[in-house]
C-alpha cells in the first residue's frame, strides 16, 4: 500500500514539475446563494488527447479523485447552505469526487484543508511550498468528511470539454454547481439553508 501511495505521489509531483513549464490554469466561479457568496477554487487539467475513461482507469482502488489539479480544490460558503438537499455549514471545505466504475458519482466535502506542498515534496518552489495540496490517500481523511452528495448526470455536452470545468450558475436565490469534462457532465443544486 505504501509503495502504491509513493508511486501516486511521485507521479503527482512529476506532474507538478511538468506544470511549471505548462501551467495549469485555475478556475474560481462565484455565486450568491441566499444573499451570501459561495465560491470554488480549482485547477483545470486538460484531456490532452486522452479520454475521460483512460484517466478514470488510473484512479486508486477507492475511486476518489481530487476534483482538479495541483492545489487542493476548495468550496467556500459564507453561510449555511443546502447542497443536494443536505445541510452544509458555512466554512471552507476541500472537494473530492467519488467516481465508481459503475453507478452514480458523488461530491465529497471534507474539513481537511490539504497538506502544505513542502511536507510532501522537499523541492517545492517557494511560491507553492505553503499551498495546500490534496490528500492522495482519501481513506486517511475520510473521518473528516462532512458531506457526500450524489451528482446528477446531465445531457452529454455537444462537443468534448477539453479542460475540466466547474461552474456555479445562479438561479433564483440559489445556484447550480455544474461540472463537465470530456463527454460527461454533472450537476447538484445549492439552495439557502432556511
Amino acid at each position: 500500500m505504501k509503495k502504491t501511495l509513493a508511486a501516486v505521489a511521485a507521479l503527482s509531483l512529476a506532474a507538478l514539475a511538468a506544470s511549471a513549464q505548462d501551467a495549469i490554469p485555475r478556475g474560481n466561479p462565484i455565486a450568491m446563494v441566499g444573499g451570501h457568496p459561495v465560491s470554488i477554487d480549482y485547477g483545470r487539467p486538460s484531456l490532452k488527447g486522452r479520454t475521460l475513461d483512460q484517466l478514470l482507469s488510473q484512479l486508486p482502488a477507492d475511486r476518489v479523485w481530487r476534483a482538479g489539479a495541483n492545489q487542493v480544490t476548495t468550496l467556500t460558503t459564507g453561510a449555511d447552505v443546502k447542497l443536494g438537499g443536505q445541510l452544509l455549514k458555512a466554512g471552507r471545505y476541500s472537494l473530492y469526487i467519488h467516481a465508481p466504475a459503475e453507478g452514480d458519482w458523488a461530491l465529497l466535502l471534507n474539513a481537511h484543508p490539504g497538506v502544505p506542498l513542502k511536507e510532501i515534496f522537499d523541492r517545492a518552489p517557494d511560491n507553492l511550498k505553503d499551498e495546500p495540496w490534496p490528500v492522495m490517500d482519501y481513506a486517511s481523511i475520510k473521518d473528516q468528511e462532512k458531506l457526500r452528495v450524489p451528482l446528477v448526470a446531465q445531457t452529454k455536452p455537444e462537443a468534448a470539454v477539453e479542460q475540466f470545468t466547474i461552474d456555479l450558475v445562479a438561479g433564483g436565490d440559489g445556484a447550480r454547481l455544474m461540472m463537465a469534462w470530456g463527454d460527461r457532465a454533472w450537476a447538484v443544486e445549492l439552495k439557502p439553508a432556511r
